[in-house]
């Protein structure tokens, strides 16, 4: 079992910045890939980034190419999710997540994923 809980999250203006992150707990060993999802009201989960857990490859959705960086820090079992110049159309609760299964890929699909954190609310006003 793998145990994840976020933090960060808040209430910005547009053009600010937040740095989610995500600690995670238990058989981190076991972890191949972390990612990041948000889900906007009135909207399906969507997927936002995603990184290796050990090469630190990484993957965006290209909404927030340019934006926002994924990135993770092995010796503390925790990932970060560094968002700049946001927009109110970034308001959403992120929820950071956790695949076990080595794919060849990184995977940007809800059902690829099997542990889930319970999510930090980010609020970005205009």
């Amino acid at each position: 079992q793998v145990q994840l809980v976020e933090s960060g999250g808040g209430l910005v203006q547009a053009g600010g910045s937040l740095r989610l992150s995500c600690v995670a707990s238990g058989r981190t060993s076991s972890i191949d890939t972390v990612g990041w999802f948000r889900r906007a009201p009135g909207k399906e989960r969507e997927f936002v980034a995603a990184i290796t857990w050990r090469g630190g490859f990484t993957y965006y959705t290209n909404s927030v190419k340019g934006r926002f960086t994924i990135s993770r820090d092995n010796a503390k079992n925790t990932a970060y999710l560094q968002m700049n110049s946001l927009t109110p159309e970034d308001t959403a609760v992120y929820y950071c997540a956790a695949d076990t299964t080595w794919r060849g890929y990184l995977p940007s699909r809800v059902q690829e994923y099997v542990y889930w954190g319970q999510g930090t609310q980010v609020t970005v006003s205009s």
